[in-house]
C-alpha cells in the first residue's frame, strides 16, 4: 500500500516502521515529535496506517496504553517531589514558594487531562472533582 510520499519521508507501511512508532510512543514521545523525524511517516500517513492496518492499529492502542500508565506514575513522581517547596529569602528565612507549588500542580493537572483522554474507562473519574 502506498502512501504520499511527503518530504523525502518513508512512503510506505512496514511491520518494523509501525513497531518503531509504537517503541517511541511507549517511551514517551508524542506521536507530533516522532512525525518530525525525517526517517518516519507524516502524521497523516500514521492516521491512514491506523485504518488500514489492524496489526499496526492494536501496537498503537496498547503503546498508547502504556503511555498513559507511565503519565500516572509521573503525576506521583511531581506530588512526591518537595524539593522546590521551599525557599530561602535574602534575609536568610524560608518561604512557601508558592510559583513552583502552582507549576507543580499544574504539571499533574495536564498529565490527569491526557490521561483521562486516553483511558477513559480506566481513569474516567480521575478528572472529576467529586472523589
Amino acid at each position: 500500500m502506498s502512501e504520499a510520499n511527503e518530504g523525502g519521508r518513508p512512503s510506505r507501511y512496514t511491520l518494523e516502521l509501525g513497531l518503531a512508532i509504537c517503541l517511541r510512543l511507549f517511551d514517551g514521545e508524542s506521536l507530533r515529535a516522532i512525525c518530525r523525524d525525517p526517517v518516519m511517516p507524516s502524521g497523516s500517513s500514521v492516521f491512514r496506517w491506523l485504518r488500514a492496518h489492524p496489526e499496526f492499529r492494536e501496537q498503537y492502542v496498547h503503546a498508547r496504553e502504556a503511555q498513559a500508565e507511565l503519565l500516572f506514575d509521573e503525576l506521583i513522581q511531581i506530588a512526591d517531589d518537595v524539593s522546590q517547596d521551599w525557599v530561602t529569602g535574602p534575609d536568610g528565612q524560608r518561604r512557601l514558594n508558592k510559583n513552583a507549588i502552582k507549576a507543580a500542580k499544574l504539571r499533574i493537572d495536564v498529565r490527569k487531562w491526557l490521561i483521562v483522554r486516553m483511558l477513559p474507562k480506566v481513569y474516567g473519574r480521575l478528572g472529576s472533582r467529586r472523589q
